[in-house]
């Protein structure tokens, strides 16, 4: 048996179809003329948006818009005008358009690789998916296709590519199995969206796993089982069909209310990062959105999206979202997350920087024009603001006299503008969990971001594999803090929700009824799932789940303990 990082939840079985790594020979200096050498390169990139936009559309059609968007940052950067130009200064110098292109970016690469942050580590298999598909075509090296895969066939390879993922057919595929990636890889991503199993990070999986070996793929637990014997296989079938069966079941759940088996009803909303996720949302039976990331907005371009051009994605989610409500995140920038555009300082320790609220009071300019479309959009639905990075009751005041200051703007130029807007905040940092009492008298409601949470909280970085068995929303502290929180809220009066990746863990779905959780915003794939799990349980079976697990002493026990409770198979 291997082991892994399970990315992908469900049973797959299936005999193996490796995924080599094409060699790509090429010489270092070029063997024509630069202008030559230049439109050889001009002409393969070209062919590589082309393909990459089938990619896309196909994306599209198995995944939906916005996990098609994932290759869009591909796009851009073949068309960067810096990349383009220092590949075709090395070209005239003599190196080959291959050599040129690898020197380039692998520049990039290095720098990306070496970031104290996960999500911009990331940005690394971004330039190198691009690098050896530009390589290919110029080579005429064609990449896998897995379209023609047959059914029951499990993906092996060190690493899958957003294009190669494009090509899958989720009725064919059984399971997936990398070497490299994590849960907030591409290739992760992607099969989540697909709903294919997967394990990544799995060592040695390309050559230990012989072509047409029959596997099982276990993405719940992160289990890769090779060479299994027949009780085996008849065990992980039973399981597999439990799986499916209980996936059917929760088709139940869609469009009706989310309610605990002792009748509380919660809101179930969802997270998106862009307008087209809006009419997703409601397919799956989300009750709105709890989260739309705007600085997706923001990336991959040369300047900032314009108020116009804000107000039209805002005005255009109200719409699709038919009177259902709508919580936009201001620009929540630093970190993790990059914008081109903003020109943002290199920072010595990023997640201690300036980053989101505290970049926005500090780029007042860029802060005002989203406080500006935002209330001429408030016009058209239910909408509510949301502060990213909150520490101090000086920001959020801050941020409120902005947003007054934006409305007195729009009333003197005489365009509509709504008169106020619920205005929240997020709980990531461990000051605001000890201040909440008194961000709660002047904030109209909480959402708790977990994800960075956790991670303040337990002082750890979550992408760094030395520290990775701290970061876990099941530590004692963290769900202490979780239910501190929610009872200051509630005190005040004011709803708290969850919109960070634990509020789709159904382990914890009793401790988030027993805390006194108003709502949870999830991915439109969780939904269902969740709306099941609440239904689950009283009130009165959640306290008695609570109490047991706030009394235990360690993270593995929390976690065995909620595993066993939520009848974990």
């Amino acid at each position: 048996m291997l082991h892994g990082t399970a990315v992908s939840e469900g049973i797959g079985l299936g005999r193996v179809m490796l995924l080599e790594e094409s060699r790509l020979v090429y010489r270092e200096e070029r063997a024509n003329g630069a202008p030559a050498e230049r439109e050889r390169f001009r002409q393969a990139a070209e062919a590589y948006r082309q393909r990459t936009r089938a990619h896309m559309e196909r994306l599209r059609h198995s995944a939906g818009e916005e996990d098609a968007q994932i290759l869009e940052a591909h796009l851009e950067m073949s068309g960067d005008p810096s990349l383009l130009e220092q590949v075709g200064e090395l070209i005239d110098q003599g190196k080959s358009a291959e050599a040129a292109l690898q020197e380039v970016c692998g520049g990039y690469i290095q720098v990306f690789s070496a970031s104290g942050d996960e999500l911009t580590r990331r940005r690394a298999e971004d330039v190198q998916d691009l690098c050896r598909a530009i390589q290919r075509e110029l080579l005429g090296v064609e990449e896998a296709d897995v379209r023609q895969a047959p059914k029951g066939t499990v993906l092996v390879a060190k690493e899958l590519s957003a294009a190669v993922m494009a090509g899958i057919d989720s009725d064919n595929i059984a399971g997936i199995v990398t070497e490299g990636g994590g849960m907030t890889s591409h290739s992760s991503i992607l099969a989540r969206a697909l709903g294919v199993p997967a394990v990544c990070g799995v060592e040695g999986a390309a050559s230990r796993l012989a072509s047409q070996a029959f596997v099982i793929v276990d993405g719940t637990r992160g289990d890769v089982i090779f060479t299994p014997k027949p009780e085996e296989i008849e065990a992980y079938q039973r399981r597999q069909d439990a799986f499916l069966e209980k996936r059917r079941r929760v088709r139940y759940f869609l469009h009706k209310k989310t309610l605990a088996k002792s009748g509380e009803e919660f809101k179930l909303l969802c997270n998106i990062s862009m307008p087209s996720g809006a009419s997703r949302a409601l397919e799956a039976g989300g009750e709105g959105v709890g989260l739309f990331r705007t600085e997706y907005l923001f990336m991959n371009r040369p300047h900032p999206p314009c108020e116009e051009e804000q107000y039209r994605a805002y005005a255009q989610t109200l719409r699709d979202l038919k009177g259902r409500p709508l919580t936009i995140r201001t620009l929540d920038v630093g970190g993790d997350k990059e914008a081109a555009c903003l020109e943002l300082a290199r920072e010595e320790n990023p997640f201690l920087g300036l980053r989101g609220i505290r970049w926005c009071l500090k780029h007042r300019d860029v802060f005002l024009v989203q406080l500006r479309a935002l209330l001429r959009a408030g016009v058209l639905g239910d909408l509510r603001v949301m502060l990213p990075m909150v520490s101090t009751l000086e920001e959020l005041r801050e941020a409120r006299a902005l947003l007054d200051q934006a409305r007195a703007q729009l009333k003197a130029e005489g365009l509509p503008c709504v008169g106020g807007l619920p205005v929240g905040i997020m709980i990531e940092t461990p000051a605001a969990v000890l201040s909440a009492a008194a961000l709660a008298r002047e904030a109209d409601f909480f959402s708790i971001g977990t994800n960075d949470l956790v991670g303040y909280v337990m002082a750890c970085d979550r992408g760094s594999p030395q520290v990775s068995g701290l970061y876990s929303p099941m530590q004692p502290a963290v769900l202490h803090a979780l239910r501190e929180v929610v009872r200051l809220g509630r005190e005040r009066g004011i709803p708290v929700g969850l919109c960070g990746e634990a509020a789709a863990d159904l382990r914890l779905t009793p401790l988030l009824i027993s805390f006194g959780l108003t709502g949870f915003s999830v991915s439109a794939a969780s939904v269902l799932a969740v709306r099941a799990a609440v239904a689950r349980w009283t009130k009165a079976e959640a306290d008695q789940v609570a109490r047991a697990a706030l009394a235990l002493g360690t993270e593995a026990e929390v976690r065995a303990y909620l595993g066993q409770a939520a009848g974990e198979a």
